[in-house]
């Protein structure tokens, strides 16, 4: 009998797990060693030869019901610095690997690289990731709510840090040897245990491998299967442990359109870091540069309601959870991301606002308390009539159980105003205060989990339902994975430092899906489910619902396709423009049914073209709307990526509402000359607001987590006459040169 027929016998199946790796499953004890050991992917110290050996990896994909195909080695050991993993992954015969590129942050299923995560507090619910690939390019995240499938922010790549890495390619294996420094993490003082898993991405074999099982229903950064590690002594503290980071930036800027002189700005800023237990960091900022060194990505909006951009600045990443995973995806009290961004009343336009300095001090008090707590001064620019306001936040989170927590949060916006004499007052009718309850649950082996909240606005003149509130549950096993989330947000929920697409609606939505395992062939896993969402209105009922059949295929060769049936309903509760150009608006309390195709497909990453496309299709408000959109790329590995980015959008409506023909093209030329050294140039034509953005980019990494950057953008008018862009008419122009160090006194 084959392990793949073994995996059609549930029972047979829990005892080979069960045998392998959860019963009798590999002990490790981390020793100290008293001798240096130098970074450069030999492991030639004596303390690798008296170091414990983690090996007998399990598989995770294309099956969990056997060991790795290929051998993979681990071994850590400690001083009163470092971390020190060893990792030797071993090939069945000669070979070359797939990287994305040198850039650090690598990610993809199907990119070679070893991965140690550590979950430092036990608590199986937040952790840190240091990864590293075969070309010696690192990569480390942040881990929270467990890691767990359906959290869209549960793993972000966007957190820095400084630690070490290098890695040795030899003829039959590839060696990582990293060097993770105690002050680069939290955990718990005097702690005799974690609890860690290291997992393996092989692109020879498609294989993904951990140490620790994980079912491959789950995610392999979940947390929840992670093995306990034992030290050969309880860890100390990491001593005095404050990082520096300041910065210099330079921006010259022209615009165009308004025909105003060239402006330009120096500025001197920078970033604190402060250990104030092992567990608890204090994060410091003064004048901070908040500009968007990394531009988001523009989209073609065909939508109602305001797009959700995540957060990338550092100062906001390090236990993010505590402050940004209250409520659900449309209803959050607090989003990072109105801070240091204003709105001209008189344009509508978004504005940059300069802070003057925030704190924030976040982490855990003890095994079961985690604090966090924030305040941010922006200041106030007269052109637009903005006062200075205060931003504050304050949560307190209590676990319990295994896996489980309860959270409470407070969100407060202060206006400020200035006095005649020049001193700073309060504006009362200013105050903005959002309060809330979570519940988190989530069961030791992860089938399990749901969510139970309760938010609050609260101002001066103090309006009728302005609450928010949500029940969500989910139910995952190897066949069946279902979710059903209900949620109300009141007319006036008002959190002005929150995230609310839209307010007087009651949602019902939930899905079931039912997964096949064929043992042979091409496809790893497929099969088809179900899903509904139904929104409500109190005066006017249903005004939004939707009901959909769909069918997923997973390949061995980490190709994915998907496709779902869709029949939709949408009341107009206010006047609309579905062509998106500000042509006539179809009046509030129409209503259409349409029926809709969606559609994607990723091809196999492994090779050097790839490519992702994904269509909409169908009926649209009384016409039709044809959709294509996706990312076609080739790779010169490791240097070198060139990809498109493109989404059409070809709409007929019937008269007098406007037709369109909406384009939005990013072709794009990453280079990476070394581990050090990058150079990005992308262009963004968007039809849809008649604009050509070009943006070039430099990075010098001339010492860990210390960069120059060089950063030049146009913004040109685009279909001016016969002409696709006319670069004699630009709207705007600027350069920003930005110096950052870190370093630790």
């Amino acid at each position: 009998m084959s392990i793949h027929t073994i995996y059609n016998y549930p029972f047979v199946l829990t005892i080979l797990l069960f045998f392998s790796g959860y019963g009798f499953s590999q002990s490790l004890t981390i020793r100290e060693t008293q001798a240096p050991i130098k970074i450069d992917g030999v492991l030639d110290e004596e303390a690798w030869e008296q170091a414990e050996l983690a090996d007998h990896f399990h598989q995770y994909f294309p099956f969990d019901t056997s060991e790795s195909i290929v051998r993979t080695e681990i071994k850590i050991t400690y001083d009163k610095e470092f971390i020190y993993v060893g990792a030797t992954m071993y090939n069945n015969g000669p070979r070359e690997y797939v990287v994305p590129s040198l850039r650090r942050d690598f990610r993809g299923a199907a990119f070679d690289g070893i991965s140690v995560v550590l979950d430092t507090y036990k608590d199986r619910t937040n952790g840190f990731l240091f990864g590293v690939n075969p070309y010696g390019v690192q990569r480390e995240g942040l881990i929270s709510n467990g890691g767990t499938r359906g959290q869209n922010d549960s793993f972000t790549l966007t957190w820095d840090n400084k630690w070490y890495a290098e890695a040795k390619i030899l003829e039959d294996r590839w060696v990582a040897e990293l060097a993770i420094p105690f002050k680069s993490i939290r955990y718990k003082e005097n702690g005799e245990s974690w609890y860690m898993n290291f997992y393996r991405v092989d692109s020879e074999t498609g294989e993904r491998s951990s140490w620790s099982p994980i079912p491959r229903n789950f995610r392999l950064v979940n947390l929840a299967f992670n093995k306990e590690v034992r030290w050969d002594k309880p860890l100390g503290s990491t001593g005095k442990n404050i990082s520096l980071i300041p910065y210099m930036a330079y921006k010259a800027a022209k615009n165009f359109e308004e025909n105003t002189p060239r402006t330009s700005d120096f500025a001197v800023g920078g970033d604190a870091k402060v250990a104030i237990t092992s567990a608890l960091n204090l994060d410091l900022t003064f004048n901070p540069d908040f500009s968007q060194v990394e531009t988001d990505q523009q989209v073609t909006n065909l939508d109602r309601f305001e797009i959700f951009f995540p957060e990338q600045r550092q100062f906001f990443l390090e236990n993010a959870d505590l402050f940004a995973s209250f409520g659900s995806g449309g209803a959050r009290p607090f989003f990072s991301r109105r801070i240091g961004v204003a709105r001209d009343s008189s344009t509508g336009a978004n504005v940059q606002n300069p802070l003057y300095v925030g704190g924030r001090l976040s982490g855990n008090l003890n095994n079961k308390w985690r604090i966090g707590a924030m305040s941010v001064q922006a200041a106030s620019d007269r052109e637009i009539s903005l006062p200075s306001i205060n931003f504050g936040v304050v949560s307190v989170q209590r676990r319990i159980g295994k896996r489980s927590n309860v959270s409470a949060i407070l969100v407060g916006k202060q206006a400020f105003q200035d006095s005649i004499g020049g001193e700073i007052t309060l504006r009362p009718d200013a105050t903005n205060l959002t309060a809330g309850v979570d519940l988190n649950l989530a069961t030791p082996d992860n089938k399990w989990s749901g969510k139970a909240y309760f938010h609050h606005s609260f101002e001066r003149e103090q309006p009728d339902s302005a609450f928010s509130y949500g029940l969500s549950a989910s139910y995952q096993t190897y066949r069946w994975a279902i979710r059903n989330e209900f949620r109300s947000i009141g007319v006036n929920f008002n959190p002005e430092v929150g995230f609310v697409r839209r307010t007087d609606f009651s949602q019902m939505r939930g899905n079931a899906v039912y997964f096949f395992y064929p043992s042979k062939g091409p496809i790893q896993s497929h099969g088809p489910g179900f899903d509904y969402d139904v929104l409500s209105n109190r005066f006017f009922g249903p005004t939004d619902w939707d009901i959909n059949l769909l069918y997923n295929i997973n390949f061995k060769s980490s190709a994915r396709f998907g496709m779902r049936l869709r029949r939709q309903y949408t009341y107009l509760f206010s006047s609309f423009d579905p062509s998106g150009t500000g042509g006539v608006e179809i009046p509030e309390g129409n209503e259409f049914a349409y029926n809709l195709i969606f559609a994607r497909f990723n091809s196999d990453q492994r090779k050097s073209f790839f490519y992702e496309l994904s269509t909409r299709s169908g009926e649209y408000f009384g016409g039709t709307r044809l959709n294509l959109e996706g990312t076609l790329s080739y790779r010169f590995i490791p240097r070198v990526i060139t990809s498109l980015n493109f989404q059409l959008n070809r709409i007929r409506l019937p008269k007098p509402y406007n037709d369109a023909d909406l384009y939005l093209i990013g072709p794009r030329l990453d280079i990476t000359f070394s581990r050090k050294i990058f150079w990005t140039t992308f262009v963004q034509f968007n039809s849809q607001i008649n604009n050509v953005n070009v943006n070039t980019r430099f990075q010098w990494r001339y010492n860990p987590v210390s960069d120059l950057f060089i950063v030049y953008s146009d913004n040109y008018f685009s279909e001016i006459g016969n002409r696709f862009v006319d670069f004699n008419l630009p709207k705007s122009r600027a350069i920003v040169v930005k110096l950052t160090y870190w370093f630790n006194p």
